[in-house]
């Protein structure tokens, strides 16, 4: 079994972390994601107070680190979402799934929404998290 990081030169550098993990074991292989959020590559959150820009962003940052792993978000099998206002995802349903098309077609994971009192940085409102695997 190998084990390696994943950090796209596209993404702003991790601190304390990596932002994917990759684990190779045989024929199977299985990325670990870190969280998401709507960064820049400065480490800066876009789109301020727009829950669904922050979600077409993190879900562009996973792309990425799909992307570097040798996988595609037809890979991912589980997604948790955490967001720190339910309303803001409810009113933002629409654009959620125009956004969700854009990067993942008709490809559905299993996922989970948490609500949540806050993030690590106070202007994310999402944060994406999950597993893809081949």
């Amino acid at each position: 079994m190998s084990k390696r990081p994943i950090n796209p030169s596209e993404l702003a550098d991790p601190v304390g972390f990596a932002h994917g993990w990759l684990v190779e074991h045989g024929p199977a292989r299985t990325l670990y994601l870190a969280g998401q959020c709507g960064y820049d590559k400065a480490g800066a959150i876009v789109h301020k107070g727009d829950v669904a820009g922050q979600l077409d962003t993190a879900l562009a940052n996973i792309g990425l680190i799909l992307r570097d792993a040798g996988m595609a978000f037809a890979d991912v099998v589980q997604l948790n979402f955490y967001v720190t206002s339910r309303d803001d995802y409810a009113t933002a349903r629409k654009e959620f799934g125009r956004v969700w098309r854009k990067h993942c077609g008709k490809h559905y994971p299993g996922m989970a929404l948490f609500e949540v009192v806050s993030l690590f940085d106070p202007a994310a409102r999402i944060e994406v998290q999950g597993i893809a695997a081949q």
